[in-house]
């Protein structure tokens, strides 16, 4: 998807483009496209570190005749009239991105599975005359089950090209100041709206992040340490100690050991300790998704409540607000020193 733009004055080859790139999303809620859209992305051998021999007769013969209809419950429940939230606010910080650059450069959006994808995108840069390409994959934390993952499809994409496309990328931006400072300000204008929370009776802050299998964190992945110095700054930021802003992990699939704590036991044993609120953020979700709407804001909330806890606040912090706008502009101004003034 690229976005509308004034091309009456501009040469394509000199115009770079900044191109976004999530996860991706089904296209419907409907079991077809789930099972269509999750074997393209546990078919990714940065995803799942199995040899396709082994995997793909649990993925076939398990998981997709399976799992898709167990989750379709859970996408209808936060689908939109516009579509998946991913797909809906992704588009919105495509269009705000490009108001925010204004002239120096064009915005496109792609996907890692699914569509858009971008392979689709280039395809369609490259025959407008564009050969400036800034890639944002829009993962704050590097891991190499997503951004390595956006690599290596770029780099498929430019073995097919005789004249190659010159190509930045954004590899992550962890202690970014603009990200810092979007989530401290989605913080504390929650905490404006509901009052602070009281942090000696027990309250406390969450942040959290998809996990990874332990496996991948001990093979060298530095993901679990980006996502610690996103939480050190943000503690920095808001004058927090370590026991009133927690780290957590959600999101784990299969029986493989994978990084925790993990955010839904975390959730339970607070409530049981005594902990009257809870506030949760997801530090690593630029955009709303499933993980968000679904699992944090809906599930984890339940979970909370039901062990006793009184309050459970989802704190949104990216999709198109101010911050996550600004976060954004400031790595496509980074990437793009040199190319425009």
């Amino acid at each position: 998807m690229l976005t509308e733009h004034d091309e009456t004055s501009e040469n394509p080859a000199e115009t770079p483009v900044v191109v976004l790139v999530n996860l991706g999303t089904p296209d419907s809620p409907h079991p077809r496209d789930i099972r269509r859209f999750l074997r393209e992305f546990l078919s990714d051998r940065r995803v799942i570190e199995m040899h396709p021999l082994m995997w793909k007769p649990i993925l076939e013969c398990m998981i997709l005749p399976l799992r898709p209809h167990r989750i379709a419950a859970n996408y209808r429940s936060i689908w939109t009239p516009e579509g998946s939230p991913l797909m809906a606010q992704s588009i919105a910080q495509t269009k705000a991105l490009t108001t925010s650059l204004s002239s120096k450069a064009r915005v496109a959006l792609a996907m890692r599975y699914g569509q858009p994808s971008l392979e689709s995108v280039l395809d369609e840069l490259y025959s407008q005359g564009h050969r400036r390409v800034l890639l944002i994959p829009t993962y704050p934390q590097y891991a190499a089950s997503t951004t390595a993952t956006v690599t290596d499809a770029l780099s498929h994409y430019l073995l097919s090209r005789r004249d190659q496309l010159e190509v930045r990328t954004i590899r992550s931006f962890p202690t970014e100041p603009a990200y810092i400072e979007a989530l401290a300000r989605s913080i504390e204008d929650t905490w404006a709206e509901r009052g602070r929370p009281n942090f000696a009776a027990g309250d406390r802050l969450i942040a959290s992040f998809h996990s990874i299998p332990q496996k991948m964190h001990d093979q060298g992945d530095p993901y679990r340490s980006e996502c610690v110095a996103t939480v050190e700054a943000l503690r920095a930021r808001l004058d927090l100690s370590n026991d009133e802003l927690l780290v957590t992990f959600q999101s784990v699939f299969g029986h493989a050991e994978w990084l925790g704590p993990a955010t839904i036991d975390t959730v339970e044993n607070l409530a049981r300790q005594g902990s009257g609120r809870l506030d949760v953020i997801c530090p690593g979700f630029m955009a709303d998704c499933l993980e968000t709407v679904d699992e944090i804001a809906q599930l984890n909330r339940e979970t909370f409540l039901e062990a006793g806890g009184s309050e459970f606040n989802y704190i949104p912090w990216g999709n198109a607000s101010r911050g996550a706008i600004e976060t954004l502009e400031a790595l496509a101004r980074r990437g793009l020193a040199g190319w425009v003034d």
